[in-house]
């Protein structure tokens, strides 16, 4: 694991304590930011979440860059106690305004109104 500025991402594996919970390939877990990292290790301990995912699930939207097709893999899927399913997108404050980043986030959002599910952005704001 490299260390960086506040800016650049610290990647690394994680390896979860209750494997049980993981939905997907426990063997793929991987943090770009100590923020994912932390909650994953929320996830992973907390009674309230039931199941969890980290960029299992891909969901299609078309980039205003390219206007093309491309998938967008939310940082998380979340399955809690009381039967939520959540997307979390775990993001700095600074980015929540990028061109790219809310037409990911508006395909999330219609694709969690027609299953059901709630979808986040969680910044410093929220996890601190």
């Amino acid at each position: 694991m490299k260390t960086s500025t506040a800016r650049t991402a610290i990647r690394g594996k994680y390896r979860p304590q209750n494997p049980e919970k993981y939905n997907g390939n426990i063997n793929r877990i991987t943090y770009r930011s100590l923020w994912e990292r932390r909650f994953m290790l929320y996830c992973d301990r907390s009674p309230n979440i039931f199941k969890w995912s980290s960029e299992e699930l891909h969901i299609p939207y078309i980039a205003p860059k390219d206007n093309k097709w491309h998938n967008y893999y939310p940082d998380f899927m979340v399955n809690t106690a009381d039967g939520r399913i959540i997307l979390v997108e775990i993001k700095p404050y600074y980015q929540k305004k990028y061109k790219v980043n809310k037409a990911k986030w508006k395909a999330a959002e219609d694709y969690c109104k027609k299953h059901g599910y709630e979808f986040k952005v969680m910044t410093e704001k929220e996890l601190f």
